[in-house]
């Protein structure tokens, strides 16, 4: 099976390691029983990906991606096993698209003469207002 990241760049599911673990938290006997959390490991270094992305996403700061380089999503949201591994699949595909998103250049713009002056007022009233405030000692 084929995962579809853009119209170019398509993975083969064999390069996702999953792995099936229990769910931390409250649940009762059940949840002490069953594997349903799904964990993810994508290996970016050792994957098909187009060198684009992988200096992206190595350059990404996300608590997913480790500093060896692979990616790392557990989810346990669901109580089931292949909801668990869908939604995953669905946090893993959104991570490497967000890879090839480049911000735009933010533009630096200047305050304008109305809006300084208009700080400036506030400035002088508020400092008016506390000046009030004070007790003045009797000379």
């Amino acid at each position: 099976m084929a995962i579809q990241i853009s119209n170019v760049v398509v993975l083969n599911d064999t390069e996702l390691e999953w792995q099936f673990i229990r769910s931390s938290g409250a649940g009762g006997q059940h949840v002490n029983k069953v594997s349903t959390a799904a964990q993810l490991i994508f290996d970016i270094n050792a994957s098909s990906l187009p060198a684009f992305y992988k200096e992206r996403l190595l350059a990404k700061a996300d608590h997913r991606i480790t500093q060896s380089g692979k990616i790392i999503i557990k989810c346990q949201q669901s109580r089931s096993q292949e909801m668990n591994r869908e939604q995953a699949l669905a946090q893993f595909i959104e991570l490497v698209q967000s890879a090839a998103k480049v911000a735009k250049k933010r533009v630096a713009t200047k305050a304008t003469y109305g809006s300084q002056q208009r700080r400036l007022e506030k400035k002088k009233q508020r400092g008016a207002t506390k000046a009030l405030r004070q007790q003045k000692p009797d000379s």
